[in-house]
């Protein structure tokens, strides 16, 4: 399996890949059905799996479903406020020990533990919310759920017979959501895969969200790009011009590499998820470097 990650695609740069290639556009939410630039873009012929149609199906079947969800969803909200104060917090404490006028050899030390309590931060609440997850499947089993389980079949049906599987943007949480409520990544998978934005976020192990220069660990991704934190729209979320606060983020999350995802760039990564060799990394030190 080949997977190529591009950059926003605002002003579309992805190439066509031929008839029958399956889109997600999940991330979308109601728009999901609004294609048609979309698949003229990747060369016509292209069949959305629709897995925001199916999820709201599955919702309006499976009234008994749709009420833990609710309540699963509102749980991992409250999850991730919380979790967002306390960076908030910790992150204005690192700062202000990057600001100290000590000596630099005492203040090392303390910003060295700083960033390790947003480490810590990070590492707890990501598995808080995976615990959170593993005791909804286990108590509702949806895959085994009659309309899940038919939807699994048709992505799967759907899945086999393309040549190309393609994952856009929107809202990462839905389109990771309704990702592994079908088993796309269970599912057999085309041999090339194609993603961009939230489409290409989902595809690592670590999905982390960031603006304004904050970053939050998210959730576990689908686990397909591993060791890469992907960073779309960077130029307008990350503050480039800022080497020590990019050095922060790039340390934060090591040994995972930082992969800045701005226009026009396209990845085409290994067999393995390697990066070649004109990927843009945040290095330990916030340069940029191919």
């Amino acid at each position: 399996m080949t997977v190529t990650v591009l950059g926003p695609q605002r002003r579309p740069t992805v190439r066509p890949v031929g008839p029958g290639a399956a889109t997600v556009t999940a991330g979308w939410q109601e728009r999901e059905s609004d294609d048609a630039e979309l698949d003229r873009v990747l060369g016509g012929g292209t069949v959305n799996l629709r897995l925001h149609a199916r999820w709201l199906e599955v919702l309006d079947t499976d009234p008994e479903l749709a009420t833990a969800e609710l309540n699963h969803r509102a749980v991992l909200d409250e999850l991730q406020d919380l979790y967002a104060l306390q960076v908030e917090h910790a992150e204005r404490g690192a700062d202000a020990v990057r600001r100290s006028s000590t000596r630099p050899r005492t203040r090392a030390a303390a910003l060295s533990d700083a960033e390790s309590a947003l480490r810590l931060l990070d590492a707890r609440h990501l598995a808080r919310v995976a615990e959170v997850r593993a005791d909804f499947a286990a108590a509702w089993r949806s895959a085994e759920r009659e309309t899940v389980a038919r939807h699994r079949a048709e992505v799967a049906e759907r899945l086999a017979a393309a040549p190309a599987l393609v994952l856009t943007g929107g809202h990462v949480g839905v389109l990771l959501h309704v990702l592994q409520l079908f088993a796309v990544v269970e599912a057999r998978r085309p041999e090339t895969v194609l993603a961009w934005s939230a489409g290409a976020m989902a595809l690592t192990e670590r999905v982390v969200l960031f603006s304004g220069g904050r970053a939050e660990a998210y959730a576990a991704g689908l686990g397909l790009l591993p060791g890469l934190v992907l960073l779309p729209h960077a130029r307008r979320r990350l503050p480039l011009e800022d080497p020590v606060r990019l050095g922060a983020l790039a340390r934060r999350f090591a040994p995972a590499r930082c992969v800045v995802l701005d226009d026009g760039v396209r990845l085409e990564l290994g067999p393995a998820g390697e990066l070649p060799a004109d990927a843009r990394v945040v290095g330990p030190d916030g340069k940029l470097a191919a």
